[in-house]
């Protein structure tokens, strides 16, 4: 598989923060934006490796809980807290375990990745 330690481990770190940050209520600042943005071009770089590497299984895993963090953060992203609590105000335990399934699966992939 490519070396595609830095899209793993900043998604990682996104993913993570996103949720902490929507979680504890924090308004929708310009630098979340930035990194929501930033994330989506680390996602296509880990897919690609993922399709280059053969890992299909992994990658259609991959793709499934990016896109189920992807909705909540887009919400965010949007809308702001008033954006994200019209579609996911009593959804944060749901959104917590998607949130938990990509970290799971991004640790996958990091145990693919070259020493």
């Amino acid at each position: 598989m490519l070396d595609v330690k830095d899209s793993v481990n900043r998604l990682a770190w996104t993913t993570e923060h996103h949720f902490l940050h929507i979680q504890a209520r924090h308004d929708f600042m310009r630098a979340w934006a930035v990194q929501f943005e930033m994330a989506y071009t680390d996602f296509r770089v880990i897919q690609m490796a993922l399709q280059l590497g053969g890992e299909h299984d992994l990658l259609k895993r991959f793709a499934a809980a990016y896109e189920a963090v992807y909705a909540y953060e887009y919400a965010f992203a949007a809308g702001g807290l008033a954006g994200f609590d019209e579609q996911f105000a009593d959804k944060m335990a749901d959104y917590q375990t998607a949130e938990q399934t990509l970290l799971k699966i991004i640790d996958e992939i990091k145990a693919l990745q070259p020493a």
